[in-house]
């Protein structure tokens, strides 16, 4: 039986491996693509020499497209806080998207640690940010009392909400003094580290060692800003979000050639946010470009399975992506040859001009020498660092599980520490912190060095 089956099933793979060449075809038919393929790359320092396979890619991509999913996610979205709705509702878009473009989804699901957060309102501002487990539950609202950074309060602050600069290790002091006054809520706005005095401080969930009898709030630095410079009245209402379920969004696509060996490989990026930033470079850039890769890469021909994977719940310390290789067998884990992370990909921070390839080891790989081979195609030569040791992003997960891995983002050219002020921040927005030019950028490498390494045996 298997000597009549088996030349059957050869010329079957035989026809589809030639419909799906054929896909490489279309490029030069479609109106400005072949020119749109080899003219020099944006920014580039020098013209490219293409292969076949980037053209397929480089013809395709448009940062444009893919600025329409980031809209939906930072915009309309907002803070995707692991486990919340507003994560779930970003899930489900993700999974809708890739499903219409005919890939096998999965929704998976995993538990993620109970939490408090708020949302606020300042006139015609609304914003989010954490809350302190330790404080009251519930809504309140007043005028603010602006009471700089101290630790004890004299003054009535009945019917009012407090706010407070952050004293680190005073939290709890700065609390109960305005409780005890007969503050109706307490806002701590966050000052910037010591390590990292150019980043904004992000909002934060203040650690008290005793109940507090109303809602405590640990508030970003721009809230802070915004709530001096406008005085007045804030609304704000703290819930507590408990029996949390965060889901990676797992998307498949069967390789096209005979793949006797079951490899993939996986483009992904995590597209929770932290608390109070819509996560418009963080990492909604990286999640976008996932999407738009999958629109673009969808009927090319493959040796290999194309996954594309948006994790959740990352910034709670890569819990999704650790869930999910903590879910492999050693065979399944042994089938991916690389792992593509995007995070960050898209900022417009004028220092942030270097394309950092960022392994865990600092030692090279199928990931990170995929990408510096892409880029000397493209023209970006000198435009990349690496690869470079750092963590940090969920290519760890793989990295601990020995599988080929890399984290890839724009960052200062002095160091991959250095990020755009506005990181985590509430102003990490499309508007504020989002270059289309390098976000086509790390969709044209991304895309050519994950497809080189998807038409290997």
């Amino acid at each position: 039986m298997p000597k009549i089956h088996r030349p059957e099933i050869h010329r079957r793979d035989m026809l589809a491996g030639a419909a799906a060449f054929a896909g490489f075809a279309t490029v030069g038919l479609l109106p400005g693509t072949s020119a749109a393929a080899t003219r020099q790359r944006p920014g580039a320092l020098r013209g490219p020499a293409l292969t076949t396979a980037d053209k397929a890619v480089a013809a395709r991509v448009d940062a444009r497209r893919a600025l329409r999913h980031l809209r939906v996610l930072s915009d309309d979205i907002g803070w995707r806080v692991a486990g919340t709705r507003r994560e779930h509702t970003a899930a489900h878009y993700i999974a809708r998207t890739l499903r219409g473009l005919g890939y096998k989804v999965e929704l998976q699901p995993f538990p993620v640690p109970d939490k408090n957060l708020a949302e606020l309102r300042a006139g015609r501002e609304h914003w989010q940010s954490a809350a302190a487990a330790n404080g009251a539950v519930g809504r309140a609202a007043g005028d603010v009392a602006d009471l700089g950074d101290a630790t004890e309060v004299t003054a009535d602050l009945t019917g009012k909400v407090a706010l407070f600069t952050r004293v680190t290790g005073k939290e709890l002091d700065q609390a109960k003094a305005a409780a005890a006054k007969g503050a109706a809520a307490v806002l701590i706005a966050n000052v910037r580290s010591t390590t990292y005095p150019e980043r904004k401080a992000a909002s934060f969930f203040p650690v008290l060692a005793e109940a507090v009898p109303v809602p405590v709030l640990g508030v970003a630095e721009y809230h802070g800003e915004r709530l001096r410079a406008r005085g007045g009245r804030v609304s704000l209402e703290v819930t507590a979000h408990t029996g949390l379920t965060s889901h990676n969004v797992l998307a498949e696509r069967r390789a096209t050639l005979p793949n006797p060996d079951g490899k993939a490989v996986i483009v992904s990026a995590h597209y929770d946010s932290v608390p109070g930033s819509p996560g418009g470079n963080d990492d909604g850039s990286g999640t976008v470009l996932c999407l738009e890769l999958a629109r673009a890469m969808r009927r090319l021909p493959t040796r290999q399975d194309l996954r594309f994977c948006l994790w959740g719940a990352e910034e709670l310390g890569l819990v999704g992506a650790r869930y999910y290789v903590k879910g492999l067998d050693d065979a399944a884990a042994a089938r991916i040859t690389g792992c593509f992370q995007n995070d960050m990909v898209a900022t417009s921070h004028p220092p942030a001009g270097t394309y950092w390839l960022l392994s865990v080891d600092g030692k090279d790989n199928t990931t990170t020498a995929a990408i510096a081979a892409a880029a000397a195609r493209l023209g970006y030569t000198g435009q990349t660092k690496g690869p470079t040791a750092r963590g940090s992003s969920d290519h760890e997960a793989f990295y601990e599980r020995g599988i080929a891995a890399g984290n890839f983002s724009w960052r200062g050219a002095e160091a991959p520490s250095q990020l755009e002020p506005v990181y985590h921040t509430p102003e990490d927005t499309v508007a504020g912190n989002v270059s289309l030019k390098r976000l086509q950028v790390s969709l044209e490498l991304i895309g050519s060095a994950a497809y080189d390494v998807a038409l290997r045996r």
